[in-house]
């Protein structure tokens, strides 16, 4: 994958190092935010944890970095479990409350896409709040349409919330069976 670079933010694979900033940012987003609706923050070991399966699976898992600081990240995990799915990524990404805005989605996104469509996986899945059109633009802006809505299947802070599913051909998408399927030994068995 090519490291992109805008302005002074760089895109690259996480380490280990990233961790705590990672776990500060998510746990912005679960105390304020409807991206994510994990009850409680996650702790160093949570991520640490979810980082090296991915990597076992060849996901991708991603940061962007800007000035020494970790100001978002993204990363994609299998959409479903059973074998059947085993082409299809779901991801997401969580920016720095005080980088919204701030170009930060526009380019771990696209990163994202490479790395996924690079492991040979063909379709990409977001799960955006539907009221929120920033994450929706950005979505649409790099070939994401909607596949669907579905309300009122999130509570959190007192009210309903609905929840677009955001789609994305990646390579060839559905036109053509895969050459080979993404490298998962779990994948193989049946659950």
């Amino acid at each position: 994958m090519d490291t992109p670079v805008i302005s002074d933010i760089v895109v690259r694979p996480s380490t280990e190092i990233d961790v705590p900033a990672m776990v500060a940012i998510y746990s912005h987003h679960v105390r304020n935010g409807l991206g994510t609706f994990d009850p409680e923050p996650l702790h160093d070991e949570d991520i640490k944890r979810r980082r090296k399966n991915m990597m076992k699976r060849r996901l991708p898992h991603l940061v962007a970095e800007r000035s020494g600081m970790i100001v978002g990240y993204a990363y994609a995990v299998p959409f479903r479990k059973r074998p059947a799915y085993r082409h299809a990524v779901k991801h997401s990404i969580y920016v720095h409350p005080d980088h919204l805005r701030s170009g930060v989605g526009r380019l771990l996104l696209p990163a994202l896409i490479e790395a996924c469509t690079a492991e040979g996986f063909r379709q990409m899945i977001g799960y955006v709040d539907a009221e929120n059109q920033p994450s929706q633009q950005l979505h649409e802006a790099f070939g994401f349409h909607q596949a669907g809505l579905l309300q009122g299947v999130g509570y959190k802070f007192g009210r309903w919330t609905d929840t677009l599913l955001m789609q994305r051909a990646l390579g060839e998408g559905g036109a053509t069976p895969p050459v080979e399927p993404p490298a998962d030994e779990n994948y193989s068995r049946a659950t």
